[in-house]
């Protein structure tokens, strides 16, 4: 017989968790600041998609970017780049954002004169699905060289976002993919996914994404 406890904590982690990632929400509620949540798998496009996305709402807007990597801020040097307010966040080997680190990222990055925030998570499409970072909204990309397949293999991550981003369509032609099936099967985990097809390296379908965000914007400041 085992003389030793076994003691759940993993419920207590999410529970403490969604407290404070409420409270965020509240927070950013009273600032009038859309944050959204960015996760993928490394090398989707995520860097590249978000600076299509700068580039179209820069002088309509104030926005600031939280880059989270494990270590390294290459991606945080291109995004400064662009002028709009820049922090790197590094997890110490953590593979997610929580709603606590979130908020600690946004007080550093001053937000609160900013209309539009991104957290750009760390790139996997496993554990940023599971915390909630107490973001406005949530999206995704997935590239069309990682597969269909996603949905299947990933469910929780597309029944957790509001966006799915299809990246790297100008690739179609060179890559076994099913869009219809990839819309299907994501929109069977979650019926009110918004999808939009995009490419970030030449900006087919940018305008409707950007178009979405800007809505959403406005949305946060009534």
């Amino acid at each position: 017989m085992d003389n030793f406890k076994v003691i759940e904590i993993k419920q207590s982690i999410y529970e403490n968790n969604d407290i404070e990632a409420e409270k965020l929400r509240e927070k950013l509620r009273m600032n009038n600041t859309f944050l959204l949540n960015l996760m993928s798998s490394p090398g989707s496009g995520k860097t590249t998609t978000l600076l299509r996305t700068i580039e179209q709402l820069k002088d309509e807007m104030g926005i600031g970017v939280m880059e989270a990597d494990i270590d390294s801020d290459v991606d945080a040097r291109i995004i400064n780049n662009t002028g709009v307010k820049t922090i790197q966040l590094h997890t110490g080997g953590m593979c997610h954002l929580d709603a606590k680190m979130t908020s600690e990222g946004l007080d550093n990055l001053n937000a609160d004169d900013l209309d539009f925030v991104v957290l750009e998570n760390i790139g996997n499409l496993v554990c940023p699905a599971e915390f909630d970072t107490g973001a406005t909204k949530s999206a995704m990309i997935l590239s069309v060289p990682e597969g269909d397949d996603k949905p299947l293999k990933y469910p929780l991550m597309f029944t957790v976002v509001d966006v799915l981003l299809i990246n790297k369509i100008d690739t179609l032609e060179v890559f076994d993919f099913d869009t219809e099936a990839v819309c299907k099967r994501a929109r069977k985990l979650n019926p009110d996914i918004n999808i939009f097809l995009i490419s970030a390296r030449t900006g087919e379908g940018i305008k409707a994404w950007t178009d979405w965000l800007r809505d959403q914007v406005l949305k946060a400041k009534k």
